[in-house]
């Protein structure tokens, strides 16, 4: 059967299944709600499942996106109810349809973050200068070990407002080519700013674009 895409969310308590527990979880669910996932071929056979972007563990969303393939043909418009009904809490599939469009033209995710503040919030302006700036060199663990990084290019866009004990972010960030996981907005505050920096800050995925930002799906 032809490549399919779901999409889902993953809110609540599910932030904390990691990536590969919820490859696992995902895979019950097709097999409690009755649906045969195919396999590869080969030595060590897998379902045939991915997820365009993995998300790292405390982040949520409700744009996740994941590609798939069935051995039999599927009504596409009540398999994400019954693979909700097979989901833990914190799991809701919104929409199953054919695939489509290739995960590299996936370029941008909107994604909104809530920096707390126990000692009382900063001046806005001046997180909004830090975030303006035409650098924002950090220290980034790679696949050779640490190294500097500028992060801002992958910044499309950045706003903060003001709220009781914390400021909300919205941002239009790189998902791809580079890849910019949210919380290096926080950490850039940390190791930069530390007098700006949250006592806590939480991310959750918004919605994904291709380069000329039009919806992805």
């Amino acid at each position: 059967m032809d490549k399919l895409r779901l999409r889902f969310e993953k809110t609540g308590r599910a932030v904390y299944i990691s990536h590969l527990d919820l490859m696992a979880t995902m895979q019950r669910a097709f097999s409690r709600a009755g649906y045969r996932l195919q396999y590869s071929e080969g030595f060590n056979p897998h379902p045939l499942i991915s997820i365009l972007l993995p998300l790292s563990v405390g982040t949520a969303s409700v744009c996740e996106l994941m590609d798939f393939r069935l051995h039999e043909e599927a009504d596409l418009s009540v398999l994400p109810m019954r693979l909700t009904d097979a989901l833990p809490e914190g799991l809701r599939v919104l929409e199953a349809y054919p695939c489509e469009r290739k995960s590299a033209e996936l370029k941008w995710l909107d994604v909104r973050g809530r920096l707390e503040y126990d000692r009382g919030l900063p001046d806005p302006e001046e997180l909004a200068a830090f975030f303006a700036q035409s650098e924002i060199v950090i220290e980034k663990k790679t696949k050779r070990g640490i190294g500097m990084t500028d992060i801002r290019p992958a910044v499309e866009r950045i706003s903060l407002c003001p709220e009781e004990g914390c400021i909300c972010l919205d941002a239009r960030v790189s998902a791809q080519e580079p890849t910019l996981n949210p919380e290096l907005l926080a950490g850039a505050l940390r190791q930069l700013r530390p007098e700006l920096a949250p006592d806590f800050a939480a991310f959750t995925r918004l919605e994904t674009y291709d380069r000329e930002h039009r919806i992805y799906r």
